[in-house]
């Protein structure tokens, strides 16, 4: 159950343990039983995450409404240029040799 803030008119302000669906509900003072309001008084922990998850979370939000586009591929992709892509080919160097083994000495 989260902890929420409440402010008594006599009294103050004081924390309360409530669950979630009470959240909007006043709560009674401790003190001196009145019905108190909600209020937000300090700011949520969110400093409190290190950087790296800091950093996730803004680009997860950023992302919800905003996706990054690329700006385009590699020259000669074969997705969006309408050509394939030409991969130079490799020689075949165990194949330059093929019925004699010339690394090996007759004995």
């Amino acid at each position: 159950m989260p902890v929420y803030e409440y402010a008594c008119d006599d009294c103050g302000p004081f924390t309360a343990l409530r669950p979630m669906a009470a959240f909007q509900d006043p709560h009674a003072c401790p003190d001196c039983g009145a019905d108190a309001p909600r209020v937000l008084l300090s700011a949520p922990a969110i400093a409190g995450m290190d950087a790296g998850r800091r950093r996730a979370a803004a680009v997860n939000e950023r992302s919800s409404n905003e996706p990054r586009r690329s700006s385009g591929h590699a020259p000669g992709c074969g997705c969006c240029s309408g050509r394939k892509l030409q991969l130079p080919r490799a020689t075949p160097a165990a194949k330059s040799f093929p019925a004699a083994r010339p690394w090996m000495i007759s004995h």
